[in-house]
């Protein structure tokens, strides 16, 4: 018979009250303490996974799952209550330590999108309401760049968290309406740009007028001209103001912009957060003319 014990780990589970647990080995991160409270207030049972731990000389060290451990102290009130532990016995804490830095190394992380559609499957209603909206306007969200397409996932979530729902509706609408699905305007920085302009001046910046001053430059122009003022979405939000405001009858003030996204906390770190993948602003010609 075949031999396979070299492929499952030599471990056994057990149930371990949390004050019975030895944590913050110097090969750790600090404890955050700002993720456990958010993650003790959206306690789900479900998301607690085994904490790793290394019995060595009589006492239990967690090497992975100090942050499990902090959450369920937190939201049970008690540091008796137990955790379901997976136990390595007697390892040396160099081993411990080189277990904890090479966890993640083989691990594919999921994707926004990924997230996203799992979130569907499983009926959560931010997501379905933010799915029926973009489809409301003839787009859907995808992986793959295409007219139409929107692949700014975590943005969209973002801006619906940090906004509201009528921001985004709104910040959609004035795209579509601008440049009729164009992939290269449905990049974070595009959305992020007009959702700031849309939060900032509300009714006083009128659709029509976004449209035709706005829509007079390339997206292609906006990204460079935007780049070329400061980086991430506010350069984009300057660069479209600055088109709105060319030749305009009733200008919008531009410092109105800065009250609104500098210095308080009401949803202006918008660019934080962004997966990597929406940050990638690479243009491919849909238009053919980037001269307007």
């Amino acid at each position: 018979m075949a031999d396979y014990s070299m492929f499952v780990p030599n471990v056994h589970f057990e149930q371990i009250p949390i004050k019975n647990l030895v944590s913050n080995q110097e090969y750790q991160r600090n404890i955050s303490e700002q993720h456990v409270l958010n993650a003790a207030m959206h306690f789900d049972l479900c998301q607690i996974n085994p904490v790793k731990v290394s019995r060595r000389n009589g006492r239990n060290y967690v090497f992975n799952g100090q942050h499990t451990v902090e959450i369920v102290a937190l939201a049970s009130g008690s540091r008796e209550t137990p955790v379901w532990c997976m136990i390595y016995d007697e390892l040396e804490y160099e081993q411990e330590a080189d277990i904890f830095a090479n966890q993640m190394k083989f691990v594919k992380p999921l994707k926004p999108y990924e997230v996203f559609m799992a979130n569907i499957e499983a009926g959560n209603q931010k997501q379905l309401i933010i799915r029926d909206l973009v489809e409301s306007y003839s787009l859907s969200i995808g992986q793959a760049r295409n007219y139409g397409v929107v692949c700014a996932v975590s943005t969209l979530e973002n801006i619906y968290d940090k906004f509201g729902y009528h921001v985004l509706d709104r910040t959609l609408r004035l795209c579509v309406g601008t440049w009729e699905g164009d992939m290269n305007s449905l990049s974070a920085n595009m959305l992020n740009g007009i959702a700031r302009l849309v939060y900032t001046f509300g009714d006083t910046m009128k659709d029509e007028t976004f449209k035709e001053k706005v829509g007079e430059m390339s997206v292609k122009l906006i990204s460079r001209t935007a780049k070329e003022r400061r980086p991430g979405s506010m350069g984009y939000a300057e660069t479209m103001l600055l088109a709105y405001n060319r030749k305009c009858k009733y200008p919008l003030r531009w410092t109105k912009l800065y009250e609104k996204n500098v210095g308080n906390s009401e949803g202006l770190d918008i660019d934080d957060g962004l997966d990597e993948s929406e940050a990638d602003d690479t243009f491919e010609d849909s238009t053919g003319d980037d001269s307007r």
